[in-house]
């Protein structure tokens, strides 16, 4: 007999994420100065309805709220992400004390309700200072292109771990350094907002080298029990068709999404093949001697968000829709496979996103890590979905996201049946928040937030959530009649 329930393992973190831009708002109290999202935000036409994360969820004066609902969801860990901008305004120099006592009584609190912190240091919330770091700033800027910007950060992650590493066992660097090299310098969909390729390859690289000094920093700073690791969106990358025209287009996309960050940070190295596909593009000579050797850190795990697979074919010819999921924009985020590689969607039913829902995209990416860096532990640090959450009679029912969030549950369960040793999932995300260029107007949250009372409602799927959660275990099938139930 088959048996009705997929157990997880004892140990296993339940959890829930969010991004300190997407929720805190008080973008210009206690000394926080703007991040290139405040900047890029309130630049017209960036932003979808003009919308900014000054106020987002108010969850700098809401915190001890939102603590209290996730206790009460039952769920284990928390991840969150630290405002740079907040703990050290200009990018440089000393933190400012009431910055780093917001995240000390977060955390305090997070603890006191049993919940493990699982601390953030950068979550795309760049100082605008350091953007603008150069003469003249601006288009011609600073930012992560430059190499000084790395230093910084390991400087700023060596602040927050004197402040933190008392409270705080689990640590990760970057998030999706992807999106804020290639969105944010590349296609210009992300803060800052620039369109230079070449600037989205050295800003690739230098978040490299500041994920390596960063960890360097912060095992200088932390007490041995800290576990260091960093959050990557690695593509699940399919082929249209296995023509060799569709399976280099794949190897091109896989170059450009996945091996430009776990080549440096796994093996210390940039593949031969991403070299020559942008060659036309940089030669590369703002890697250094020793680069490799610092980007190359030993980590206590790793962590994969996935969303939804890219599926690819070689290019018929110039121009057409890119259906790769990161926004509209006439610029590219594929330096060197622009006019070679076309992006398609994905089968499958689609969310408000317009992301296709397909599960079997997460086993194969805990599959692909676990090949990659045998014996490092993985977590799910982001999975979820957007859909068009509307409340009646004071309740959000969203069965749309329960199977998201079951099916998906389901493949990593068969990743762990399969040998994966994944410790954890986050859910993108605790609460509707300020979704980046999307505004307020895609919902991913647990909990329904009413952007002008500011009123917190737990969806159906955070019940459903909350009750995976609590047994550690996952029913085989979903019951109709469960939003009721």
């Amino acid at each position: 007999m088959t048996d009705a329930r997929l157990r997880f393992p004892p140990g296993f973190l339940w959890g829930a994420a969010t991004a300190a831009y997407q929720i805190e708002g008080g973008v210009r109290e206690d000394g926080r100065t703007p991040s290139i999202w405040d900047t890029f935000s309130h630049t017209p036409g960036k932003v979808l309805g003009g919308d900014t994360g000054d106020v987002a969820c108010d969850h700098y004066h809401r915190w001890r709220e939102d603590v209290r609902l996730l206790a009460e969801l039952g769920l284990t860990a928390y991840r969150f992400s630290v405002s740079w901008p907040r703990v050290q305004p200009t990018g440089r120099g000393p933190a400012v004390q009431r910055g780093l006592d917001f995240y000390r009584a977060l955390v305090d609190e997070l603890l006191a309700h049993g919940i493990t912190p699982a601390l953030t240091l950068y979550h795309w919330d760049l100082p605008q200072e350091l953007e603008s770091a150069l003469p003249g700033g601006g288009p011609a800027g600073g930012g992560w292109p430059e190499r000084d910007t790395a230093y910084r950060f390991a400087e700023f992650a060596g602040l927050v771990a004197g402040a933190l590493g008392d409270r705080v066992e689990m640590w990760t660097t970057l998030n999706e350094p992807w999106c804020s090299a290639f969105l944010g310098y590349g296609s210009g969909v992300h803060a800052p907002g620039r369109t230079d390729p070449a600037a989205a390859l050295r800003a690739a690289h230098h978040l490299n080298l500041a994920h390596g000094l960063g960890v360097q920093a912060l095992r200088a700073a932390l007490p041995a029990r800290a576990r260091i690791g960093v959050s990557l969106n690695p593509s699940a990358v399919r082929p249209l068709t296995p023509s060799p025209a569709d399976l280099d287009a794949r190897r091109r996309i896989d170059a450009l999404a996945n091996r430009v960050f776990t080549g440096p940070m796994l093996r210390g190295t940039y593949d031969d093949d991403l070299l020559a596909d942008t060659a036309g593009v940089t030669d590369w000579a703002f890697v250094h001697d020793g680069d490799l050797g610092v980007t190359r850190q030993p980590l206590d795990f790793l962590g994969v968000n996935y969303y939804t697979p890219a599926v690819v074919s070689a290019a018929a010819g110039p121009g057409g829709p890119r259906h790769d999921g990161h926004g509209a924009s006439a610029h590219s985020p594929w330096p060197g496979a622009d006019d070679r590689v076309a992006f398609h969607r994905a089968p499958g039913e689609l969310t408000a996103m317009d992301w296709p829902v397909d599960p079997t995209g997460l086993k194969d990416l805990l599959m692909e890590y676990t090949a990659q860096a045998p014996g490092v532990p993985l977590y799910v640090t982001e999975n979820g979905a957007a859909y068009d959450d509307k409340p009646e009679g004071g309740a959000v029912h969203d069965p749309d996201r329960v199977r998201y969030l079951h099916g998906h549950l389901a493949a990593v369960h068969q990743a762990l049946l399969e040998g994966a040793d994944v410790r954890g999932y986050f859910l993108w995300s605790l609460l509707d928040n300020f979704e980046w260029a999307y505004g307020y107007g895609k919902r991913f949250g647990l909990v329904y937030v009413d952007y002008d009372t500011q009123e917190r409602t737990p969806k159906s799927s955070a019940r459903w959530y909350g009750k995976v959660a609590a047994s550690g275990e996952l029913p085989r099938d979903l019951p109709e009649s469960w939003p009721q139930g």
